[in-house]
């Protein structure tokens, strides 16, 4: 049989981030991808101009709807916007066992708010201790912690173990947005510290990165790979879709990633 995953995000209407991005990237892994929008926003590669979160009762009825038939074998969490959100997700995962890699997405490519400041809380409180993975990048780390943003890898990964204090099982310190010709990538698990380094590209068409990068976590976990080794392929996998995303030319701005460039392009 097939894995399956689902992804419990918002939309992105220029198909760049959020549900678009993690189904295109359940796809190109080999993972039947399934959804629960959250929110819809009106975004392209300049920026977001508009957000209409789902009702929380829509929300809720599209994770049991695909739990009680399709049954995901991973499930992925991005853009949940609100504390209301937060408890309806919360409460509709309720005894889920499979792994569940939490994306703490707080901030648009383009600097758009994703997370209203006051779900900060319910995001540390209520998800982060049911999540098996979380992803942040530096900015959303330091904000969990309230900190200033690590500016080395030491400084990283003692966040890391900050952050996994807070409920999660493991952590993923993402340091895209760190100096330097190179990207390190921080696993900290029950097991140990696991480094994932590669060549920084220098490209504008990065959005979606974080949403691709969780999602295909995601797809691996699903197809019962373990935690650091889903990790490791999905940052390769990741690095040869910001390599190619210039082949795509998507809109005036900050392109998307290249989700299918093992098939196309």
């Amino acid at each position: 049989m097939v894995a399956k995953a689902l992804t419990i995000a918002g939309s992105d209407s220029g198909g760049g981030a959020g549900i678009q991005a993690d189904l295109k990237a359940f796809s190109a892994n080999g993972v039947f991808g399934t959804s629960a929008l959250t929110a819809i926003t009106a975004q392209n590669t300049v920026g977001v101009t508009a957000v209409h979160a789902v009702p929380i009762d829509v929300v809720a009825a599209q994770i049991e709807a695909v739990l009680t038939d399709i049954r995901p074998d991973a499930i992925k969490i991005g853009m949940l916007f609100s504390p209301d959100l937060i408890e309806t997700v919360v409460n509709a995962l309720e005894g889920y066992n499979g792994p569940i890699v939490l994306d703490p997405v707080m901030i648009a490519k383009s600097g758009d708010a994703l997370l209203q400041d006051e779900a900060i809380d319910a995001l540390k409180i209520l998800m982060l201790p049911r999540a098996d993975l979380l992803t942040p990048n530096l900015p959303e780390a330091a904000r969990l912690l309230d900190q200033s943003e690590a500016t080395t890898e030491e400084a990283a990964k003692a966040q890391a173990a900050a952050l996994r204090t807070l409920g999660p099982d493991a952590v993923l310190m993402k340091g895209g947005h760190a100096a330097g010709d190179t990207c390190t990538d921080v696993l900290l698990t029950g097991d140990g510290q696991h480094a994932f380094t590669a060549p920084r590209i220098h490209t504008r068409n990065t959005h979606g990165t974080g949403c691709t990068y969780s999602s295909t976590i995601a797809a691996n976990l699903a197809k019962g790979i373990a935690m650091p080794a889903a990790v490791e392929t999905a940052h390769g996998y990741l690095h040869t879709a910001i390599k190619t995303a210039d082949e795509i030319e998507i809109g005036a701005g900050r392109g998307p990633v290249h989700h299918f460039h093992a098939m196309w392009g």
